[in-house]
């Protein structure tokens, strides 16, 4: 606290008060001062009239100097007048500053989301048996490569012997009214032989057998004994088959499941507002483990998850190698749309400036560098996109930390109490 006893104190005879109102005001506030006069001692007040003056400042390493015309006032304050750092062509190159011309570009916005690895159910396929059948063989194991139309398992079923003895019976009989077509058979008689014909034929089809497979019983003839085997609709990889030989399954049991594994699905899961920025076509990435793959966005789910209050946004992702798996969890990042040109610069080159602002540094000529400020829109993939400047202003990419704090240390005022 201000003790006016301590300044009293050092004060040479004075014979009238206002001697010692000038002397009060031509003395600096000494703290050592007014802390000694507790003790009844008094440090030595400095000369009248000294003044310390504020230099060009200069970088410890002694390599950077940054100066201004306006550096100093008349009260030895710098703060208000720095206005430019400047640098040697030499300085330059050792600071690898880069500067580059603000161009109109597109730039993609990133949207990171977490994902999910799915089958492509475009590309799967169930097997299924259409009556109650027992499993005789096994013609197909997990994970094999398997072709389309290529048996894959053999089942019997009394429904399916029934259906195949009608369908034996009436093709003979249709084939020997049609010999005597004309003759001595009416045409009610044939067209009845021939429904029949037809319904026997559409029994053993609809229970599982394929056309061929019912031509081939027909040129057999006496064998119809229930027995008939599942085939292969697509290829693909086996990527299920739970069964055992002697099980009987009912119908609609799936007992494989073929999928191709060349294109997988990943959803990722987006808050809306982020799903509502993407669109379809939209390039996306993939992180699993030490790998990226690249996708494209191929869906937007409509529905929105009741518990996590996501949208799904769905991506095929070529995979040949096989790397991804359903049920794999990995990192979606999507680069959503191609929108208008924008000016942008590295995110390193918008630096906030001692009042809070966003500014970048803009190269006025050759060596001299001045702070201007801009409006940061937004930042996405390493890229700000900035306003407030035209197109074509050279603007440092790269060392405007540097910039910066050069010109923070040359704006420190000694005289600010």
């Amino acid at each position: 606290m201000f003790n006016p006893l301590a300044i009293v104190g050092m004060a040479p005879a004075c014979t009238t008060l206002s001697s010692l109102v000038l002397f009060l005001t031509l003395q600096p506030y000494s703290p050592v001062a007014a802390g000694a006069a507790d003790n009844s001692t008094s440090a030595p007040a400095p000369a009248l009239g000294n003044h310390v003056e504020l230099a060009p400042h200069v970088d410890e390493k002694d390599q950077y100097p940054v100066t201004d015309p306006a550096d100093h006032d008349e009260h030895g304050h710098g703060n208000e007048g720095i206005s430019e750092v400047h640098l040697t062509p030499e300085q330059r190159q050792t600071l690898n500053l880069e500067i580059a011309k603000l161009e109109p570009r597109v730039i993609e916005e990133t949207l990171r989301a977490p994902g999910e690895v799915t089958l492509n159910a475009y590309a799967t396929a169930q097997v299924t048996p259409r009556i109650d059948a027992q499993v005789l063989a096994r013609h197909a194991r997990l994970g094999e490569q398997v072709e389309r139309g290529q048996p894959l398992v053999t089942l019997s079923s009394v429904d399916m012997a029934e259906a195949q003895g009608n369908l034996v019976v009436a093709e003979r009989e249709w084939q020997r009214l049609t010999k005597l077509k004309g003759q001595f058979i009416s045409e009610s008689d044939y067209l009845e032989a021939s429904v029949t014909r037809q319904k026997a034929l559409s029994s053993v089809l609809a229970y599982g057998m394929t056309q061929a497979q019912a031509e081939a019983l027909v040129a057999a003839s006496e064998k119809a004994d229930g027995t008939f085997d599942l085939l292969a609709p697509q290829s693909g990889t086996v990527v299920r088959d739970e069964f055992v030989l002697g099980e009987l399954v009912e119908s609609g049991r799936v007992l494989f499941e073929i999928t191709d594994e060349s294109v997988r699905w990943v959803e990722a899961q987006m808050p809306p507002e982020d799903a509502a920025r993407v669109s379809v076509g939209d390039r996306a990435r993939i992180a699993y483990r030490d790998a990226w793959l690249d996708g494209r966005v191929t869906q937007k789910h409509h529905l929105l998850n009741e518990i996590t209050r996501t949208l799904a946004v769905r991506m095929e992702v070529p995979d040949p190698e096989h790397r991804l798996h359903p049920g794999v969890f990995v990192d979606v990042i999507v680069l959503a749309g191609e929108g208008e040109p924008v000016l942008a610069v590295p995110e390193a080159a918008v630096l906030r400036s001692s009042d809070g602002d966003w500014q970048v540094f803009v190269a006025e000529n050759e060596g001299a560098f001045k702070p201007v400020e801009v409006e940061l829109v937004r930042t996405t993939g390493g890229m700000a996109v900035i306003e407030g400047l035209p197109a074509g202003t050279g603007v440092v990419t790269s060392g405007a930390f540097f910039l910066q704090s050069e010109l923070a240390k040359s704006g420190f005022d000694i005289h600010q109490h």
